[in-house]
């Protein structure tokens, strides 16, 4: 047996391709003192990996070309030498594009694969769900009864969002790229209102799903979206930044402008502030338990969109920054 991986061949300008990944195989790697090796069963895809395809500084360090890229995983100890977990133990954390991954166990942790589907650990349980959270509750501070917005609603993230809205009470709306993901929102997650951000106005939908205003905003695309919020904001109203995927592949040549109404922040006494998850443990482990207790409760659901295969991994994440995907985008590397 082969450890099949993905190298980033070359650095995307603009739109990833196929291209710009190489498959690779090698030796299934053999633990040294300390370490194990992990079998994966599932590793995830997400938009934050097109940030660091480029060379530049951010919170985490770029991919290196020709080297293997990194995901978040979770999978099956098969190796042990010694290592922080025995053989046999499911752990989820940042491991490689890969169907094995040798691992020290930093940043790993156990994972109960009675609890939910091994791929939710990625994603209503993982980082997805931290996130949701984390803006909700750390930095956009919502309060019972609000009105809140998210776009990319039917999202790994943003239907989350919605559902923690409406288990406070909130007033909840949304957008989506497609009447079937908008119909998703609507009837099987209770969203008050959304719309089809590709075929419908924005300007004149946000204001008619939004109908008593905006209290808090979830941000995840930027672009139009941002500025059709920005003009329905209550007094007070937060804006929690997550990411701004309509801009991830954009160009110094074809960067689209800020929003251009910002100055209603002002008047509105609103704010706005960036997050990264990481920079909130607390309320991610707070998560897990929460969400945990929901999903036995039926008060949470989660759609998937699963691609089989390391080989397919690329396309996988192609297809995602593309919106193709429906819910959180996973691949699926064994049964183990």
């Amino acid at each position: 047996m082969k450890n099949k991986q993905i190298l980033l061949k070359s650095r995307p300008n603009g739109w990833p391709t196929a291209d710009n990944f190489e498959l690779a195989e090698s030796a299934i790697p053999e633990p040294a003192a300390g370490q194990m090796v992990i079998e994966t069963s599932y590793m995830s895809v997400d938009p934050y990996m097109r940030g660091r395809m480029n060379d530049t500084k951010s919170y985490v360090p770029p991919f290196e070309l020709g080297k293997v890229m990194q995901a978040g995983i979770v999978g099956k100890v098969i190796a042990s030498n010694g290592g922080k977990f025995d053989v046999g133990t499911y752990v989820g954390g940042m491991g490689d594009w890969a169907n094995y991954t040798l691992t020290d166990a930093t940043g790993f942790h156990p994972v109960d694969p009675s609890l939910a589907p091994l791929s939710y650990y990625l994603g209503i349980l993982g980082m997805p769900g931290m996130t949701a959270y984390v803006g909700l509750k750390g930095v956009a501070e919502m309060k019972e009864g609000e009105n809140l917005f998210v776009s990319a609603a039917s999202g790994a993230v943003g239907q989350v969002v919605g559902q923690i809205g409406k288990n406070m009470g909130c007033h909840v709306a949304g957008s989506a790229g497609s009447d079937e993901k908008v119909a998703y929102l609507k009837d099987e997650l209770g969203f008050d209102a959304a719309f089809n951000y590709k075929t419908d106005d924005i300007f004149k939908s946000m204001k008619g799903c939004n109908p008593k205003g905006i209290d808090v905003y979830f941000e995840n695309v930027g672009g139009p979206q941002l500025e059709a919020v920005i003009a329905n904001l209550n007094f007070n109203a937060r804006i929690a930044l997550c990411g701004m995927i309509s801009m991830y592949n954009a160009t110094l040549e074809d960067m689209p402008p800020g929003p251009r109404n910002m100055a209603l922040l002002v008047g509105r006494s609103a704010r706005m502030q960036g997050f990264i998850v990481s920079n909130y443990p607390e309320l991610g482990r707070e998560w897990v338990q929460l969400a945990a207790g929901w999903l036995k409760e039926g008060k949470l659901k989660y759609h998937e969109s699963v691609a089989d295969g390391i080989e397919n991994a690329p396309q996988a994440f192609i297809d995602m920054m593309q919106g193709k995907n429906f819910g959180k985008q996973v691949v699926k590397l064994s049964d183990a």
